[in-house]
């Protein structure tokens, strides 16, 4: 089998490593985390003017070709670098969803504003209690007319504190837990009624609880048909999975070429540590564990863009993000062991990519939730 990647994912590696290298090094990286935003509007307008906020989306919605492993060579190449613009809330689930459901109108008028970077969106999906249950929705969406009534409350909303517009998954059918009976809603981020509670996350990526309270919108709002989201939101989810998996391998790879890197220069008894034996092993094996997660991330994103069936993709997905979460385990802990103390300073780019791949681990399923989902299916 053929693991080269195209001219054109050529490129658009090449493309995303030139601007991590001359505009995202990690003092630049630390002024970003200190801003009122949390990122910089100037690299998302960059990101547009560089095609590649149009890599999530089908050619038929003026998109770059929406391959699974077209998005896994990019995110592995901003997970180097912790980019912290919110490539993944924007435009890949939010304009997933939309792609996914959103009617001819819908579409015309929301995607080529989330290429053009105009449009700065968040999905709001979790609740307290959801557990990763994409099904576990409380959130009420109840008709009255044209319009349509929601109240619920959301958590860690990725992108929530400046999303301009919400992606609300609601209940407008059914009992808690059913599959049956869920819906998407495009709610405006400013609306009455709409509380939003911003926050940072351990790794620096913003979030947000949202609550709402009676919030009114139009039955127009509604992506798709009323109660009939969840197989289109299992597939976006499974697809921004995949999307943070090849950023965690990207970040992976940075831990352990400093890791490399520093045991070349630190001495100890007059030595580069670099040069004892125990230590090497230790660094062989993060070697091991980041070829093994490349592996079978490359493994998902392939299965993703396959004619497999929807349970075989989504088997291959937990089988990534559980394999994944050993190695975040392993190389970060390593890591941050060779360094030292110095390993969990917030000075150290270390540090940082530390807390980002044990953030992913956690993100849409930690590894038990995958294991078990794999087994189940």
């Amino acid at each position: 089998m053929d693991f080269s990647f195209t001219e054109e994912q050529q490129m658009l590696q090449d493309s995303v490593q030139k601007f991590v290298r001359d505009n995202y090094d990690f003092e630049t990286r630390r002024e970003l985390l200190a801003s009122d935003r949390g990122y910089s509007s100037e690299n998302w307008n960059l990101f547009a003017e560089l095609g590649w906020l149009t890599v999530p989306f089908r050619e038929e919605d003026g998109g770059f070709g929406g391959s699974a492993v077209d998005l896994m060579v990019m995110m592995e190449e901003l997970g180097r670098a912790m980019v912290l613009e919110p490539f993944v809330p924007t435009a890949v689930i939010a304009g997933g969803l939309i792609s996914e459901l959103g009617t001819d109108d819908q579409k015309r008028e929301l995607l080529p504003r989330i290429m053009g970077g105009e449009l700065q969106l968040a999905c709001a999906i979790s609740e307290p209690g959801s557990r990763f249950n994409l099904a576990n929705v409380a959130t009420r969406a109840e008709a009255q007319g044209e319009k349509v009534i929601l109240s619920g409350s959301k958590v860690a909303v990725l992108n929530g504190s400046h999303a301009d517009q919400l992606l609300v998954v609601a209940r407008s059918a059914g009992s808690q837990l059913e599959r049956n009976g869920i819906s998407v809603y495009l709610v405006d981020a400013g609306a009455p009624g709409v509380k939003r509670h911003g926050y940072t996350n351990v790794d620096g990526h913003g979030a947000a609880a949202i609550d709402f309270d009676a919030v009114e919108v139009s039955s127009a709002a509604c992506l798709g048909a009323p109660g009939e989201a969840y197989a289109a939101l299992e597939k976006v989810v499974d697809r921004a999975t995949v999307a943070v998996a090849s950023e965690a391998v990207g970040a992976l790879d940075s831990l352990l070429q400093k890791t490399v890197e520093y045991s070349k220069t630190r001495n100890q008894f007059g030595v580069p540590i670099g040069t004892f034996q125990a230590l090497q092993h230790r660094m062989a094996d993060m070697f091991i564990e980041c070829q093994l997660a490349r592996s079978i991330v490359m493994m998902a994103a392939m299965k993703l863009d396959s004619s497999a069936g929807d349970d075989e993709k989504a088997k291959a997905v937990s089988a990534a993000k559980s394999r994944l979460g050993r190695a975040i385990f392993k190389v970060g802990q390593e890591a941050i062991q060779l360094h030292g103390g110095i390993g969990i300073t917030d000075e150290l780019d270390v540090a940082h990519l530390f807390k980002r791949v044990t953030a992913i681990e956690t993100l849409f399923g930690n590894t038990d939730y995958h294991t078990r989902r794999f087994a189940s299916l």
